[in-house]
C-alpha cells in the first residue's frame, strides 16, 4: 500500500538520517516485543479487541476516510510501465470475523486502462483515534483474468491479526505492526518524523508525517511514505529493493 511525495532535498536527507538513527537503535526484537513506549501491536502478537471501542467512521487527520473520498496516484519505476492507482472510500462496511464493523476502501491498479490488481481494504478506528487495518480481499489480473488472490486475509481468521495503519498520536520512533498473516502479510511501520514538506502533482503540503515501512518477508525492501493532514497518503518512495515512486495526482474529498 504505497502512497507518496517529493520533498526538498535538505528536508529529505534530514529525515533519512533520523530514520537511520532509529534503525540503529532498534525498534523491537525478533520476538515481536514492542519498542519502548509503544503499546501498539507488534509482530505476531495476538490482540483482543472490543467491537464497542471501534467505529467504521475514520477521521484520523493523517488519513481521513470519508465515504466518497478518492485519491488518484501515478506509480512509476525505471524500466517499467507507468501505473495508475485509484483509491475510493465506498459507502459499504464489512463485519470482520473479530466482530468489528469496518469501512470498505476500493483500490484499483491499472496499466493502460487494464486492471492489474483490485483490492477491497477494511479499516476501522478505535476510540483513541488509531486507525486499524482489518484485512483485505485482493485479486491480481493477467489478460483480464484473476490469476491469484494471495495476500488476502481477515483479522480473526486462520491466525491473521489486524494491525495499525495510522497511530492516533504519531511520534518519531513509534513502531507498530500494520498487518499479520503468517507468510503472506507481515508489514510493519515506524514513524520517522513529523512537520515535513511534500510536493507532488496534486500540490504542496506542509506538516507532513513521514513513516518507514518494512516487511520481514522481503528484508531488502524499504519504503518511505508521506501523509498530509486532512488529505492522507501523498507520496511513497522505495529506497531499497526497488526504485519505485508513487505520488498523488488528485484528491477528491468525500462529503
Amino acid at each position: 500500500m504505497s502512497r507518496t511525495t517529493k520533498k526538498p532535498i535538505g528536508s529529505l536527507v534530514g529525515a533519512l538520517a533520523a530514520s537511520l538513527a532509529v534503525t540503529a537503535c532498534g525498534s523491537g526484537d525478533e520476538s515481536g516485543a514492542p519498542a519502548a513506549g509503544s503499546d501498539l501491536p507488534q509482530g505476531s502478537e495476538p490482540v483482543e479487541l472490543d467491537p464497542a471501542d471501534f467505529t467504521s467512521e475514520v477521521d484520523n487527520p493523517y488519513w481521513p476516510m470519508t465515504p466518497g473520498s478518492r485519491w488518484i496516484y501515478s506509480e512509476t519505476e525505471p524500466g517499467e510501465p507507468d501505473l495508475k492507482v485509484e483509491v475510493t472510500v465506498t459507502n459499504k462496511t464489512k463485519m470482520i470475523a473479530n466482530g468489528i464493523e469496518a469501512n470498505v476502501v476500493h483500490d484499483v491498479v491499472t496499466e493502460n486502462g487494464e486492471p492489474l490488481e483490485v483490492t477491497d481494504d477494511w479499516y476501522a478506528q478505535d476510540s483513541d483515534g488509531n486507525v486499524w487495518y482489518m484485512g483485505e480481499e485482493t485479486a491480481e489480473y493477467e489478460n483480464g483474468k484473476v490469476v491469484t488472490r494471495a495476500g488476502s486475509f481477515e483479522g480473526g481468521v486462520d491466525g491473521a491479526q489486524p494491525g495499525i495503519i495510522m497511530p492516533a498520536n504519531p511520534e518519531p520512533g513509534l513502531a507498530y505492526r500494520q498487518e499479520y498473516y503468517k507468510g503472506e502479510a507481515e508489514d510493519t511501520g515506524e514513524i520517522v518524523s513529523v512537520g515535513e514538506q511534500a510536493e507532488v502533482p496534486a500540490g504542496h503540503y506542509e506538516d507532513v508525517l513521514m513513516t518507514k515501512d518494512e516487511n520481514p518477508l522481503e528484508p531488502k525492501v524499504l519504503e518511505f511514505k508521506f501523509f498530509a493532514p486532512e488529505v492522507g497518503p501523498v507520496l511513497a518512495v522505495d529506497v531499497s529493493g526497488s526504485s519505485g515512486r508513487e505520488e498523488l495526482i488528485r484528491y477528491e474529498p468525500g462529503k
